[in-house]
Formats: C-alpha cells, structure tokens, sequence
C-alpha cells in the first residue's frame, strides 16, 4: 500500500487550545454576564497576563509603547500603548478594538501610526511573532485609508488626551493561525483563488495568499470553537478580556475610567466586552447594529462568525447585548447607507435601545455614508467618550449634533 499522506493540522499554532478551553470556564461577576459567557463559550483568562515591553520611541507628541503577552494559549499576543508623551497624570484608558476588514494577517497595526524606528526592527516582522515572519505590508495603512478616513485612531485618540491599547485578537496579526501548510479544505478554496489569480494575471504577495487562507479558515476555526463548546466571538471576548486585564494594571492608567470602541466587528467585539466586564464604563459601537431579523434572508453572508454565534438569539436580539452592558454610557453610530446592514434593521434597533435604555446612557448617531468610520464619526466618538469618562481635554472636541443622535 502506499504511504497515507500526513494530514496538516487544521489548528497551527493553537494545538494547546482544545486543553485549555477544557479547563478554563469564563466566571462572570454577576448572572446576566454569565449567561453570555456560558452561551458564547468564553474561555477564562487563566491569570492577569504578565506582559512585556518589547519596544519604546516618543513621536508626534506621543509615546507608543510595543507589548506582548500570553494569554493562556496559542501564540503571544502583540499590543501597542500609546500615551500623550506630557501627561502628568492618571489618564481614562480606552481599548480601540481593530475591525475584521477581511484581513487577518494584521490586527491592531491598522489603528497605529508606525514611526520609523518601530518599522526597521526586525527587518520589518513582529519580534513577538512565533508563528514565522509575514513581511511589512502596505495594507495596514491601506484599510487605514479606507476604513478609518486616514486615521491611525488609536494614536490620534492618545494624542487626545486617552491612553490607548491596540491589541490583536484572535486570529489577527500576532495571534493569527499558522497555514502553511494549509489544511485541506482551505487548500482547496486557496487553489480556486489561485486559478482566478493567474487568469487576471495577478502574481499575489505572500501577504495576499494568507489572508485568502485565513478567510477560508475562518470557517474552520468556527467549527473547531463548536466542538470544544465555544464560538469565534467567545474566544476573542477571552483575548479581549485578557486585554482590558493588561490596560487596567498599566502605569499611567486610571482604572475607575476604562472605555472601548470598535468599528464594524471591532463594535461587535465592544458590545460583548462591555456586556461581560463591569470594568468598562463607557463604550462607542460604530457600523455594528442591527437587528437579526433584518439580516434575513440576504444580508447574512455579509458578515463573519463574530456576528453569527450559535445560540445567541436566545438571549434576545443583537441590542440586547447593549441593554446588558452595566456601562454608564454607550453611543452608536449607524451609517444609513452601510452595505453591510439594511437601514430599516438599523433604526428598528436604535428604537429598541431608545425604548429599552434610559436617555442618559444611550446614545443612538445616524449618519447618512457607507461602511466606514469617517473622521466626524471619530470626532463624536472621542468627545462622547471623553465626556462620559471626564477626560481632561474634553473641551478640543465638538458637541455631539443633536440632528443626527437619538436621545
């Protein structure tokens, strides 16, 4: 007989996952936020994560910090911290949550301006990255463009007043899989995209080929968190919630006033955060809210399994995550005319919060653009945040446009 040919593992990078998930069991502070854990199947964070600065450089009025810790299993994770470089004292923190953007090849460095010293080490790869170097890629700063108005949100905000974590979750950047060589099944989608590929006469970066890879994987990745009883969105609430660990016990942080925000799967990510830890006192969801009816029939392969958790709708409809929050505040900002979302799904659940939360701690804002988290936008944001978590320059920001916003 000839030899079997051995099958490569579907799980590169995170063969320790399976035990951990095993042993490690999410316990929430209060029984509304432990029946979202036990839904999603959040991992515990096994410890407060030690982390390490692996780098430091002070630019455009800021001090960007590089970070990395274990978060219990699968590789390490990378982080920026990025802080006012004349702050004098204990400053709101804010974890700025990076988007899906269908690129998984990098995470938090979208949300990062880069100086130059922090781009030459290592001869342009992560010096945390234990998963084998991808090269520097110009497609943090093309999303940034994109998606962000040109904005690197997490050092603009610093320079605003906040001090600001930007971490990859998992399956981004630094706690991405490893797929080469790549499992079957995505082989198989990789090798379709391929044949497109040479038909266009396009020759892809290896950039390009993993993040093919990655969006087939994906579907990979959401049956192996079924198994072990857990989803995409659980295990990225497990980094984010080892994340929020590591921003709270920072120097120079004050952690009686610790927001979040997030775009598009970064909001999705805010809500569950939020919902889960009492920690957060105020968050910014940005182009992540509708209702799941709305997403029936044909908008659901708009979007990824950090929307689609199996038996979420039995805790109530996809706001209802936002009413769990025990936040001070929240905002959410809906673009009328995002792709991704319908608009009547969109104000049916801006009415739902209305109806549900109290005018002090929801803000619903209605913008009339696409899928994109224009600087306005971003403008709103950090004023709605620094008010509600009384950052010292809440005064350089304008007022949220009471022509656009629900009570």
């Amino acid at each position: 007989m000839a030899p079997t040919t051995a099958r490569p593992s579907a799980l590169a990078g995170y063969e320790d996952w399976p035990a951990y998930a095993a042993r490690h069991k999410h316990h929430a502070g209060s029984p509304l936020a432990q029946e979202l854990a036990d839904t999603l199947g959040v991992p515990a964070v096994a410890h407060d994560a030690e982390y390490r600065a692996d780098s430091e450089v002070t630019h455009d009025g800021v001090i960007t910090s590089r970070l990395s810790w274990q978060p219990g299993f699968g590789p390490r994770t990378s982080a920026w911290f990025v802080r006012p470089a004349d702050a004098s004292g204990p400053l709101p923190g804010l974890l700025a949550l990076h988007c899906h953007g269908g690129i998984k090849s990098h995470g938090a460095e979208r949300l990062v301006a880069m100086p130059s010293s922090e781009n030459q080490h290592g001869a342009g790869t992560r010096p945390t990255d234990t998963l084998g170097p991808l090269p520097l890629d110009p497609l943090p700063r093309e999303l940034r463009e994109k998606l962000y108005g040109g904005r690197p949100l997490a050092t603009w905000l610093a320079q605003q007043g906040f001090a600001v974590l930007a971490h990859d979750t998992f399956m981004w950047g630094s706690r991405r899989f490893g797929l080469e060589p790549q499992p079957w099944r995505t082989a198989n989608a990789v090798n379709g995209k391929r044949a497109l590929w040479r038909e266009a006469g396009v020759e892809p970066s290896k950039v390009e080929e993993y993040n093919a890879a990655a969006a087939s994987h994906e579907e990979t990745v959401a049956k192996a968190a079924t198994l072990l009883g857990s989803s995409v969105a659980g295990v990225a609430a497990h980094d984010d919630l080892a994340a929020l660990g590591v921003l709270a016990a920072l120097p120079g942080v004050d952690a009686q006033r610790l927001g979040c925000l997030g775009f598009s799967g970064g909001g999705g990510r805010a809500m569950v955060l939020a919902a889960l830890s009492p920690l957060i006192r105020s968050y910014v969801v940005t182009c992540m809210m509708t209702t799941f009816d709305s997403l029936l029939p044909a908008y659901l392969d708009a979007h990824s399994w950090l929307l689609h958790s199996p038996g979420l709708s039995k805790l109530g409809d996809w706001p209802d995550l936002v009413v769990r929050s025990t936040a001070d505040a929240v905002l959410v900002q809906y673009a009328l005319a995002d792709e991704l979302f319908p608009e009547q799904g969109m104000r049916d659940a801006d009415a739902h919060l209305t109806a549900r939360m109290s005018s002090g701690r929801y803000t619903g804002s209605l913008w009339p653009g696409p899928h994109v988290f224009t600087p306005a936008m971003q403008d709103e944001a950090a004023a709605f945040l620094a008010a509600s978590l009384r950052a010292h320059h809440s005064d350089k920001f304008p007022a949220t446009d009471p022509a656009r916003t629900t009570p």
